[in-house]
Order: structure tokens, then sequence, then C-alpha cells
């Protein structure tokens, strides 16, 4: 019987309290990196989209088509460079999204559902992970960032509305209500006050039955794919600045007097002149 036999973790001997040790520490981080993705990736959702996905009947036709597959595919893209770059893992996408996901419905049933008494049937946040598979599976089948922009913005895009068809068909049904023809989304739209609710945007429809989608979605969502691409290109390009390491100068070493003296410099001691090298100022 061997005495604390250890465990290789990265080509390094560990013993058994060091492996799990490590092994604890990797679970932290992993469980930080999915807190800071899920916070980040849903704060920038919800500033440049949020309005379009809060209500059923604010989800048209054209502009939440068009808009959120745009916005949804900034932070993949530069997840995905870091990833792909430093570890070869096509998850990056995926990761973003669930994290998106995990944000959105906490903020629909604690915000929307329980604090402000919303029903969930008219709060729901889109669905978007069929659109981020799409998108990590042509990086991992192509393993180029040109192809994975032109052909994974498209279809991250054009699998957005069919993702979340099913769900939505049920509110585009007609109904008459008070000799008026309406969907059943924008009766729930009526029935409920939404004082924080900016109508202006609201009403761009006002007078069109939003029954079934129609051309106009298959437009918006063609739209949408060319303007992923160049979106993806864009912050595939901030994944790479933001992924760079750089180092800037220590100021504080020269308000400490830690910064040593210019070779050359010479100095008094024991009546000879000793010049000062970098070597002989206690190695700093």
């Amino acid at each position: 019987m061997r005495d604390n036999p250890g465990q290789t973790i990265y080509g390094i001997k560990w013993s058994k309290e060091g492996a799990k040790l490590s092994r604890t520490f990797d679970i932290i981080v992993a469980v930080i990196l999915l807190l800071a993705v899920a916070g980040a990736t849903h704060l920038h959702f919800m500033l440049l989209a949020g309005d379009w996905d809060f209500w059923v009947d604010w989800k048209d036709r054209e502009f939440w088509v068009t808009l959120t597959p745009i916005v949804a595919i900034m932070f993949p893209a530069a997840l995905q460079y870091m990833f792909w770059k430093y570890f070869r893992l096509p998850i990056a996408a995926t990761l973003a999204i669930v994290g998106l996901m995990i944000g959105e419905w906490l903020n629909r049933y604690y915000g929307f559902h329980l604090w402000s008494y919303f029903p969930m049937s008219m709060v729901w946040p889109a669905m978007l992970l069929p659109s981020a598979l799409a998108l990590d599976a042509i990086l991992l089948l192509t393993g180029n960032f040109l192809l994975t922009a032109i052909f994974g913005g498209m279809a991250f895009s054009l699998l957005f509305y069919p993702s979340n068809w099913f769900m939505l068909a049920p509110y585009r049904l007609p109904v008459q209500i008070m000799d008026y023809l309406a969907s059943v989304g924008d009766v729930m739209g009526y029935s409920f006050t939404r004082t924080a609710t900016p109508e202006y945007l609201r009403m761009i429809e006002r007078g069109t039955l939003r029954t079934f989608g129609g051309h106009s979605a298959t437009v918006s969502a063609f739209f949408s794919g060319f303007v992923c691409i160049l979106t993806y290109m864009v912050w595939w390009g901030f994944g790479v600045l933001f992924s760079r390491v750089i180092t800037v100068p220590n100021t504080f070493k020269k308000l400490l007097g830690l910064v040593p003296k210019a070779a050359g410099t010479s100095t008094q001691q024991g009546g000879k002149d000793t010049k000062l090298t970098t070597s002989t100022v206690g190695g700093v």
C-alpha cells in the first residue's frame, strides 16, 4: 500500500490533497466564468433588444425578427475567438446563449411575473439555442473565421424565427373583440397596462393584423442574416482585441524608490568611485 500516491494533472505530479484542491479551484473558476458570461450577455441584450423581447405582442414579424439575432450574436462571436484560439473548444456560442437564457428566465420569472404580476405566457423570452448550436457546429466543421461568419451568421438569423414559431403560433390566431379583429397577442397587450412601455414603437403596425408572419418575416430574417455576418466579423475583432495581454509600466516602483539608477552613475564610497549597475541595486 502506497502512502499518498498523488495524481498527474496538466502534466504535473500532485499530491492527493493538492489534486483535490486543484479540481475545487477549477470548479469555482468555471462557476464564476458562467456567471460572468451570463451577467454580461444578459445586460448587453437587455440594453439593446430588451423591449422587443419582453412582451408577446411585441414579438412582431419585422423588428423582433431583425433586431434580436443581430444583438444576440455579438457576445458569442467575441467568445468564439477566445475559446477557439486558446482552448480549441467550439462551445462559446452555446455557453453565451445558455448564460443569456438563464438570465432571461430569472428576470422574467422574478421580475415580471412575481414582482409585477404579468403572466409568464405574456413575457416568455425568445429561444436562441438552435441558432447558437448551429454557429458552434459551423465553426467546428470549418475551423475558419470567415466561413463561420458567412454561413454561421446567416444560419444564426434564419433559425431564429422557426425556433420560436411553435411558442409564438398560438398568439397569432385571430380573434374578434368588440367588433374589431385582432390577434391573441394584441388582446393580451391591450389588457395589461404597461406604464413604462414606449407605445410609439408598438404602434408601428397599427391597422394591420399580425396573424401570421407571411413574407415580411422571411425578408426580415434574410436581412438580419446579412447584418449578422457583418456583426460577427466586428465582434470577432473585439474578441481578438480584448484577449490580448498588455502590460503597463509599474509607476509605483518609481514612487517607492525601487527604480535602479542609470548605469554609469557614480557615487563616492570609501574614497573610491564606484559605478552602480542594475545588478548592484538589490537585483531590482
